[in-house]
């Protein structure tokens, strides 16, 4: 049972709770393979190995006791080290933050413990998780284990790149433009960004967030299978009254015909031959799973919702990220600020009332969308994943990257749901697709998902390479 870290997460519940292996032989499988791997990669930024087999026993105390141990028992899981783990700093890549210690779980962290998950450590973001690099002033920078020359994604890159090692399970994400979907993308594994209100999430000790990423920002699960995903959503949805924003909306919604829309190009994205290949091959996945898959030449807006989302997410508060970004002195985090300066200032009332006014109309405008169809296929990216620290080369290559990012800038803005799995690889990059669907019906995304990803993925866990 040396090798019980490349099970999937689904098996090795199955495992414990049927006493075939102990969560403790699971975490020590777990904490050996972050010891043989985590060197090459920095995807692990803090981790305590006393602690991960505290967590453990308890688990196997639980079983020999007769009591449930969840749904997740004894599965080893990582967390992004932008939320509270209590007695962790929650640094969200931050020297100025390295002595904000939690005095209590993040909502969405007490959830996967509730749910039986035994934390093995923390996963690296970029400074204040802006950008689609992984990198920081204060823990460093973090390779993707498929090609080291290639982004990990970012901002959840420590998350994508650990679980496509095989270090823990599943990975906790957040993404508000992109987070857990693109670190899926350029990692080989899939990633679920769930509808807003979904999982619940609270970080103590932090101030308040503004409106933008509270209405926007979402916690969720990345991991090498489509079944880990409707799992771990399942573990981390658990209601959290510290939340408002929850929704008791059930997991299941009533059944769809199994009707997708594929778009290639949305809103005129430049998609290369390599993604538009992935995305033809995906639709043909669902057709033989039974499927009906009309190609459209467009979906709901995309490009404003996209622009609108950039504002509420930079804009509000902006001459203060600025200057926090200024005191970390991150060039990385100073790059996406200052690039994006003329997309989102001034933002004044009379904008913020308009971007909350245009949040209505275009969210109406794809809920209806999905009154004819169950899913939508887009590009995740309109290109692979990019060499690594591709946006501070020039602001061309800046405004590259944002520019093919559009799919994923566009959907929180509405709080849709996204779904990425990952179909294949061109050379070493890893390729996959965006599946997108209506509030709350991240089943519809899982099972369409699940019919792509029957048509094969990229091998995972993977040995990291140079």
């Amino acid at each position: 049972m040396q090798d019980l870290w490349r099970l999937s997460a689904a098996d090795l519940a199955t495992l414990i709770r049927s006493r075939k292996v102990s969560a403790t032989e699971a975490a020590k499988s777990g904490l050996a393979r972050l010891d043989a791997v985590n060197p090459k990669l920095n995807a692990v930024i803090d981790h305590r190995p006393e602690d991960v087999l505290k967590q453990a026993a308890a688990v196997d105390g639980a079983i020999a006791r007769g009591e449930d141990p969840g749904l997740l028992a004894g599965v080893p899981v990582t967390v992004k080290v932008n939320v509270d783990q209590e007695g962790f700093a929650t640094t969200n890549g931050l020297k100025i933050q390295r002595d904000v210690i939690a005095k209590a779980d993040n909502p969405v962290v007490a959830n996967l413990r509730k749910a039986g998950a035994v934390i093995l450590g923390r996963t690296n973001c970029p400074a204040f998780s802006y950008r689609w690099f992984t990198t920081n002033l204060i823990h460093g920078d973090t390779k993707n284990p498929r090609d080291a020359s290639l982004t990990p994604g970012g901002s959840s890159g420590g998350a994508g790149s650990a679980v496509a090692a095989g270090i823990g399970h599943i990975a906790h994400g957040t993404d508000i433009a992109g987070s857990i979907r693109y670190p899926a993308y350029a990692c080989g594994v899939h990633g679920l960004r769930p509808t807003m209100g979904r999982i619940p999430a609270f970080n103590a000790a932090l101030p308040e967030r503004p409106i933008g990423p509270q209405i926007s920002a979402v916690s969720g699960p990345l991991a090498r299978t489509v079944n880990d995903l409707r799992i771990s959503l399942a573990a981390m949805a658990a209601r959290d009254v510290r939340d408002p924003w929850w929704v008791p909306a059930p997991l299941e919604g009533p059944a769809m015909p199994k009707r997708a829309a594929l778009c290639l190009n949305p809103d005129g994205l430049a998609t290369a031959p390599e993604v538009t290949a992935a995305l033809r091959d995906a639709g043909k996945r669902l057709e033989r799973a039974g499927w009906t898959v009309e190609v459209i030449e467009n979906t709901p807006p995309m490009r404003e919702a996209a622009e609108w989302q950039t504002k509420l997410w930079l804009g509000d508060g902006y001459e203060a990220a600025v200057e926090a970004a200024e005191r970390e002195g991150d060039p990385g985090a100073l790059a996406c600020l200052r690039g994006n300066r003329a997309k989102v200032t001034p933002f004044d009332q009379a904008a913020y009332a308009k971007a909350l006014m245009r949040r209505a109309t275009l969210t109406r405008e794809w809920m209806l969308f999905f009154e004819k169809y169950a899913v939508v296929l887009t590009p995740v990216s309109g290109e692979l994943p990019f060499p690594d620290h591709l946006d501070r080369k020039d602001e061309a290559s800046f405004k590259r990257v944002w520019d093919a990012q559009l799919p994923q800038i566009a959907i929180p803005f509405m709080g849709l749901p996204g779904l990425v799995v990952s179909t294949g690889l061109v050379g070493k990059a890893p390729v996959g697709v965006h599946v997108v669907s209506g509030r709350y019906r991240e089943d519809l995304c899982l099972l369409a998902g699940e019919a792509i990803e029957a048509g094969g993925v990229p091998p995972s866990p993977i040995d990291p390479v140079g």
